[in-house]
């Protein structure tokens, strides 16, 4: 399951956020700092219209989206890492995601207090970034003096991880994210199974008032910019319309979203930014029983996407009858899908596509 991690100042909307994912009130929202003290999970559905279009085609009435799972720590501030606040003992708490949502405040509101004392989004984003490269060079130097006697012995694994931990401190004292890209495939593994937090992919969650949501504002425009030059992404969302959303039917949420002019809500636009961040893809299973996609990595091919169903789907993967989402459609179903020759045998190398409907024959 993709697992995201939300991080941010105070009273930046982030547990509002939370708490509008996951359509629950377990994460406290209040206008005070350390409102959050134990982190938060909440496992979200993926929205996918295309299951329910099948769903009718095989005759199913069961579906199963894809999700993603959310947790929400307590707000970092400026020296967390010397215990201010809360401190950053609940960063352990996102090493195990996938990618990080910065959520960063770009609205102005008397009444929420903001413990900068200012709104500055450029400036709550260095706070964040600096904690979180504070926390990486407290946990990578704690690792060189455990590798420091194997180093001196010249064991090559150690030796190896020793010096890529070296070039890494030297990124993070200017508070550089980390391109694994510009690692050796040994320092890449050593590195991987440190879950450092400066090497996942972001997303800037830019939370505005509703009168933004459709324009963003000047804050949202430095932070658009930002994002641009750090290779990451950025979303515009209203925590307190998501709120709003959360307590109203499926008509009616889109109905409002229509009203404010906007396609999509900030959340769905959210999960479809992780998505691009990490080069997900979505492919489905369609029968009787049920109707479910599965998620892969952009580029897998048929026998390691059948091994997210099952390990057992990729050790004995003989081939994938495979059609795409629209051909199936338009077909039908399997039955005219196959009539028609739009149904395909594909054998090991294929490389799975998103909207791709899948069969998988193996032997057991």
């Amino acid at each position: 399951m993709l697992k995201c991690g939300i991080v941010g100042l105070p009273n930046v909307g982030k547990s509002t956020l939370f708490n509008a994912l996951t359509s629950s009130k377990n994460a406290q929202s209040a206008n005070y700092p350390f409102c959050t003290i134990d982190p938060n999970v909440g496992v979200v559905t993926v929205p996918d219209e295309r299951l329910d279009t099948l769903a009718k085609l095989v005759k199913t009435t069961v579906t199963v989206p894809t999700s993603i799972e959310f947790v929400d720590i307590a707000g970092l501030v400026k020296g967390a890492s010397k215990g201010e606040g809360l401190g950053n003992q609940f960063l352990a708490n996102i090493r195990e995601c996938d990618a990080i949502i910065q959520v960063v405040r770009c609205f102005e509101d008397e009444n929420t207090i903001h413990v900068e004392g200012k709104i500055d989004p450029l400036d709550d984003i260095e706070v964040i970034n600096t904690e979180l490269a504070l926390a990486d060079m407290t946990s990578l130097e704690n690792r060189q003096k455990r590798v420091l006697k194997q180093y001196k012995a010249g064991e090559k694994d150690a030796v190896v991880e020793y010096e890529a931990i070296e070039k890494v401190l030297k990124l993070l004292q200017d508070v550089s994210f980390i391109t694994l890209d510009d690692f050796t495939e040994d320092e890449k593994k050593a590195l991987k199974s440190m879950n450092l937090l400066m090497t996942k992919p972001v997303i800037y969650c830019a939370n505005v008032s509703e009168d933004d949501i459709v324009s963003g504002n000047e804050y949202t425009q430095r932070v658009q910019k930002y994002a641009d030059e750090h290779n990451a992404q950025m979303v515009i969302i209203s925590a307190q319309i998501e709120a709003e959303l959360v307590e109203l039917g499926e008509a009616e949420a889109k109905n409002y979203l229509t009203e404010l002019g906007v396609e999509s809500s900030g959340i769905e636009k959210m999960i479809k930014s992780a998505y691009d961040l990490l080069n997900l893809r979505t492919y489905i299973t369609a029968g009787e029983k049920e109707v479910r996609a599965w998620t892969i990595r952009k580029g897998m091919k048929a026998p390691a996407a059948a091994g997210v169903i099952h390990t057992d789907f990729e050790k004995g993967f003989i081939r994938a009858e495979v059609v795409s989402y629209d051909d199936f459609v338009a077909s039908g179903g399997w039955q005219g899908s196959r009539e028609k020759g739009l149904a395909r045998l594909e054998g090991k190398e294929y490389v799975v596509q998103d909207g791709d409907v899948m069969l998988f024959r193996f032997n057991n």
